[in-house]
């Protein structure tokens, strides 16, 4: 990865979204120091040099700027492509699995999790079903199966994926989901908390949440 390896990453511990760049890090067993950035007060002017648009997480690579939570998973993703998160594009069948793998993210946050800021910040009752079932109608019509190998991972692999690690953000969370739903009315509002639960339980094996939550 570079001369020198040297790696900072811009973080805060609440943001979700940077959950898959510790996941992706630690995964790779890539050592990297580490700066908090404060997300409760604007961002200082020497952050905003780094990352203009003042997002986290970021970082710096050898002196190479990379932002946005899932262009960062790639890259690092892709800088060993030796790693079980993701096979090296010639490696043999990786092209196709790289595909396989890109087209199940797509559809996790396409088909399901695109839904799910509906009745999250939905204005009725009614505005906020119709959210629940279009999130759960793209969940068991296009996410799930796409999970029918794995085992325990993605794809029967052993280890996590980049299809794990991408979605980690929402899969991290059942029990938010689950207090969101839980102003919902009738079954719809079920639905969601056990076709969420059974996303985390089919596409990790079980074991997904417990191993990712050392490193945060």
């Amino acid at each position: 990865m570079g001369s020198t390896n040297k790696l900072i990453l811009y973080t805060n511990h609440r943001c979700p979204w940077a959950h898959r760049v510790h996941i992706a890090l630690n995964e790779l067993n890539i050592p990297y120091d580490e700066e908090i950035i404060d997300l409760d007060t604007p961002r200082t002017e020497a952050y905003l040099k780094i990352n203009p648009r003042g997002l986290v997480p970021t970082i710096n690579h050898d002196g190479e700027i990379i932002t946005e939570s899932g262009i960062v998973a790639q890259y690092l993703a892709d800088a060993h492509p030796s790693s079980h998160l993701l096979p090296a594009s010639n490696a043999e069948g990786g092209a196709l699995r790289r595909a396989r793998v890109a087209f199940f993210v797509d559809a996790f946050f396409s088909k399901f999790h695109s839904h799910l800021g509906k009745f999250v910040f939905a204005k009725s009752d009614e505005d906020a079903s119709a959210g629940v079932e279009a999130a759960v109608a793209g969940l068991l019509k296009e996410v799930e199966p796409l999970l029918k190998d794995a085992g325990p991972f993605f794809g029967g692999s052993e280890k996590l994926t980049l299809a794990e690690v991408s979605p980690d953000r929402v899969l991290r969370h059942p029990r938010r989901l689950e207090r969101e739903a839980r102003h919902l009315p009738g079954l719809r509002g079920r639905g969601l908390r056990r076709e969420g639960a059974q996303l985390l339980e089919v596409g990790s094996g079980g074991r997904a949440a417990s191993q990712r939550d050392v490193y945060l």
